[in-house]
């Protein structure tokens, strides 16, 4: 399927590595400029040669810190020089720390706060005259199952990207029609966190291997397997192109059914 993004230009952020990337890496190949961003520098550059090789649009790295709002106002900045506008927008952001309620402090709280909701805030922000000057503005916020079905250990986003959820539903109304909002849901799949996770219970001797680690966390899916980033990415890429046009203010599950409502 043609998803009409030739010569559209994206930002996606925290897209160095991981969803982000596979959302960026979806995007270049249905021939959008893009722009990513992460804070190794050296990881950023790894990322911008691999799309720069699948893609037949531009490709523009910059090293930023999501938490930081003057660095994302660079960030939309020099996409928007780059590309000569900004027509999709999708946000993601790493993960805040595993912890349970009493071993988090007030700091823990802000900082999640920041890292996850915040940083989506101050994007859209930077972003909103540049996407509604488009003909075809979109926001796609990488979210997590967690804001519908909590995970043990993860209070951080259990909590606090509920947040998310609440900010796409509201701009989603604003914004209509010029500027179609929505947001995805992943749920089990196959990054360097989930990847350092098993690795992890592999060395605790909870796991033979890392083969059963991941028949271990597929066993409650449906499809009887977790997911690969790159089934993320082209749902992304299919909800930021004009074959979604009439997708809005939705929260879209990407978890092979783990959810049950």
């Amino acid at each position: 399927m043609d998803l009409e993004l030739d010569g559209n230009s994206a930002l996606v952020t925290a897209s160095s590595s991981g969803l982000g990337f596979a959302s960026a890496q979806a995007l270049a190949e249905d021939g959008a400029n893009v722009a990513i961003c992460g804070r190794n520098e050296e990881r950023l550059a790894d990322a911008r040669a691999e799309l720069d090789a699948v893609g037949t649009g531009n490709v523009l790295a910059v090293q930023a810190d999501l938490t930081d709002p003057d660095a994302v106002s660079h960030l939309v900045r020099e996409t928007v020089d780059a590309f000569g506008g900004l027509d999709h927008l999708v946000t993601s952001s790493g993960g805040p720390p595993s912890t349970t309620f009493l071993e988090t402090d007030e700091q823990d709280w802000y900082r999640a706060y920041d890292l996850l909701v915040m940083s989506v805030v101050w994007t859209i922000e930077e972003s909103y005259e540049h996407l509604l000057d488009s003909e075809y503005g979109t926001i796609t916020c990488i979210t997590s199952r967690t804001v519908r079905e909590v995970v043990d250990g993860l209070l951080l986003s259990n909590s606090v990207r509920r947040g998310v959820i609440g900010l796409v539903k509201t701009v989603s109304r604003e914004f209509a029609p010029e500027i179609r909002a929505n947001a995805v849901l992943p749920g089990t799949i196959e990054t360097s966190r989930i990847e350092e996770l098993i690795d992890a219970r592999v060395e605790r001797g909870t796991y033979d291997d890392y083969e059963e680690g991941l028949a271990a966390m597929a066993g409650d899916i449906p499809m009887n397997r977790i997911g690969e980033p790159r089934e993320l990415g082209d749902v992304v890429a299919f909800l930021s192109s004009p074959r979604a046009s009439f997708v809005t203010g939705a929260e879209l599950p990407i978890d092979g059914g783990l959810l049950r409502s």
